[in-house]
C-alpha cells in the first residue's frame, strides 16, 4: 500500500464546554451567604497547522477523527471549570481544505500556517453571575455548549519550485534520481510512478549553497485535462510548481515526434489551467541515449540522458536561474497566517408552514444554554435574544403576533411588543394637530378631550381636575397632612 495519500476525509469535533454550577454559600455566622455557583470551563479547539515536516495525508487514511478536550463542571465556592486544551493537526504545506459540499474554506500554503477547524463550546455560567438586584437568590445554572463538528475534505497541492512534466514511461522519474536524493520506482513499463515523487537538489557550497524542490509528476496523455489516467489527479499537484519541465521523448520508442509531444502537453497544461502556460517553462529532450543521432541533432532544445548523465549539469544551471528569478517574483510571507470563521450573525427565514426559523450560532446560544422549564432562566434567555435584536429582525421579517418562532430545538410564538395601529390617512392627518387646548380649526375642543379622556382612562369623573376648587379643597386648604382625616375627602364629589 502506497505511503503517499494526497486525498482524504476528515472528522474535527471540539470539545464540550462544562456545565455552571449551582450553589449557595452555606457557612456558620454567615446569613443569607448568597450564590456561589463557578462558572463551567471552555472546550478546546481544533486547529490545522501546516507543517513542514510532514509530507502527506497518510495519518488521516485510516484514523479521521480528531477532536479537542472538553472543559470540566464548576463548582460551588465560586470554584471554575478547567478549559480544555487545544488539538492541533498536523497537514503538509499546500493543504486545501474544502466543505462536504466542495466550498473553498482555507488553503495552508506557508510553514506555521492555521486555520480553526472545530470551536469548542463555551462553558456555561454559574448561577454566581445572574445575581442582581432583581435576582436575590437565582437557582438556575447554564449547562456547556456542545462543541462544534463537521466532516472536512483534504487535499494536497504539493508545494514545488520545478514540476517534470511529460508522458508516461519518458525518464521523469530516473532523472529526478540522478539529481537528488529520491529513489522512485523504476520500471520499462508505462505508469510505473502512480504519486509524486519529491527530491531536494542542492547546488553550490558555503555561502553559495541553493536548493530547489523538484516534484516527479506521473505521467499524462492525451485527455488528462478531462480526467483521462486520473488526470486531473496529476495535474492538481502542478498548480503550484514556479517552474515547468517538459520531458520530451527522443527516442524512436514514443510514437510521436518532440514536437507533437509538446503541442499534446500544452493543450492539456492549458484546458486544465491556463495560467499553467505563463509559468517559466523549460523543455528538453529526454532519453538521448538511445535515440538516433539525426533526431538528437534536429532538436533545437537542451538533449539529457539521465542514465549516463549527459547535460544535467546545464540543465541544473539553467533551472537555477529560473527559480531564483521565480522567486523573486513570488510574494513571500514571512508573518504566520492565522485562519478564523467569520462570524456568522442572525438570519431569519420561513418555512413553508408560515413559522419562522432563526438562525445563527449567538441565538442558539442563547436558548441552548439555560434551563427553559425555569421561570428565571427563561427570563434571560429571552433578554438575551433581545439584545442580539431577534425581536427587531422578526419585525423586520413580516412575523406577526401569534407566528411560530424555532431557535435551535427550541420553539414559542411571536408576540409583538408594538402594536400597529391602522387608521385613514385623513385621520391620521387630523390627529396630529390635536391638542388639550384645541381651537376650533384643529375639530378638537375642551369637551371632545375630555370625553376621550374618559373613554382611555379608567378614572372617575371625580378624578379629572376641571381647574375649578371644590368646597371640600378649600375646607382642608392651610391643614397640614396629619389633619386631614379621611371623612374630611369626599368619596363623591359630584
Amino acid at each position: 500500500m502506497s505511503n503517499f495519500v494526497d486525498e482524504c476525509g476528515l472528522n474535527v469535533r471540539g470539545g464540550d464546554g462544562g456545565a455552571g454550577c449551582v450553589s449557595f454559600r452555606r457557612e456558620a455566622h454567615v446569613p443569607r451567604g448568597g450564590p456561589d455557583g463557578g462558572d463551567g470551563g471552555n472546550g478546546g479547539n481544533v486547529w490545522l497547522l501546516a507543517d513542514r515536516n510532514v509530507a502527506s495525508l497518510l495519518a488521516f487514511r485510516d484514523h479521521p477523527h480528531r477532536r479537542a478536550e472538553n472543559g470540566t463542571h464548576g463548582s460551588g465556592k465560586k470554584k471554575y471549570g478547567h478549559s480544555g486544551s487545544d488539538t492541533f493537526v498536523k497537514v503538509p504545506i499546500g493543504t486545501t481544505i474544502r466543505s462536504q459540499d466542495g466550498e473553498l474554506l482555507a488553503d495552508l500554503i506557508n510553514d506555521g500556517d492555521r486555520w480553526l477547524a472545530a470551536e469548542g463550546g463555551i462553558g456555561g455560567k454559574g448561577n454566581t453571575k445572574f445575581l442582581s438586584n432583581k435576582r436575590r437568590a437565582p437557582d438556575f445554572a447554564e449547562q456547556g455548549e456542545h462543541g462544534e463538528e463537521r466532516w472536512l475534505r483534504l487535499e494536497l497541492r504539493l508545494m514545488a519550485d520545478v514540476a517534470l512534466v511529460g508522458f508516461p514511461n519518458v525518464g521523469k522519474s530516473t532523472l529526478i534520481s540522478r539529481i537528488s536524493a529520491a529513489k522512485p520506482k523504476i520500471a520499462d513499463y508505462p505508469f510505473t510512478t502512480l504519486e509524486p515523487n519529491l527530491g531536494v537538489v542542492r547546488l553550490g557550497e558555503g555561502s553559495d549553497l541553493f536548493e530547489m524542490i523538484v516534484a516527479d509528476i506521473p505521467g499524462l496523455i492525451e485527455g488528462a485535462s478531462e480526467g483521462r489516467g486520473l488526470g486531473h489527479q496529476f495535474l492538481r499537484h502542478i498548480e503550484r510548481a514556479r517552474v515547468l519541465v517538459l520531458l520530451l521523448d527522443l527516442s524512436p520508442f514514443s510514437g510521436m515526434t518532440p514536437e507533437e509531444q509538446e503541442e499534446i502537453l500544452l493543450n492539456e497544461l492549458g484546458d486544465y489551467d491556463p495560467s499553467l502556460l505563463e509559468r517559466p517553462r523549460l523543455r528538453i529532450g529526454s532519453r538521448a541515449d538511445v535515440a538516433e543521432q539525426e533526431v538528437v541533432d534536429a532538436f533545437d532544445g537542451l538533449v539529457v540522458s539521465a542514465v549516463t548523465g549527459r547535460g544535467t549539469d546545464e540543465l541544473l544551471g539553467k533551472l537555477r536561474q529560473l527559480v531564483e528569478l521565480a522567486r523573486e517574483e513570488t510574494l513571500t510571507h514571512d508573518e504566520v497566517v492565522t485562519l478564523r470563521p467569520v462570524p456568522e450573525g442572525i438570519h431569519i427565514s420561513r418555512y413553508d408552514d408560515g413559522s419562522y426559523v432563526v438562525e445563527g450560532r449567538e441565538a442558539a446560544r442563547a436558548v441552548r444554554f439555560s434551563d427553559l422549564t425555569n421561570a428565571s432562566a427563561l427570563e434571560v434567555a429571552m433578554e438575551r435574544l433581545a439584545k442580539l435584536g431577534v425581536d427587531k429582525a422578526l419585525a423586520r421579517a413580516g412575523a406577526r403576533t401569534g407566528d411560530v418562532v424555532h431557535i435551535g430545538s427550541f420553539s414559542f410564538d411571536y408576540e409583538s411588543e408594538v402594536a400597529l395601529q391602522v387608521q385613514p390617512f385623513d385621520e391620521a392627518t387630523s390627529s396630529r394637530t390635536r391638542s388639550r387646548g384645541g381651537s376650533e380649526e384643529s375639530g378638537w375642543g375642551d369637551a371632545d378631550w375630555s370625553d376621550e379622556v374618559r373613554e382611555n382612562a379608567d378614572v372617575d369623573d371625580g378624578d379629572v381636575d376641571d381647574g375649578e376648587p371644590s368646597e371640600d379643597d378649600l375646607d382642608d386648604f392651610g391643614k397640614e397632612p396629619d389633619d386631614v382625616a379621611v371623612g374630611d375627602i369626599d368619596e363623591d364629589p359630584s
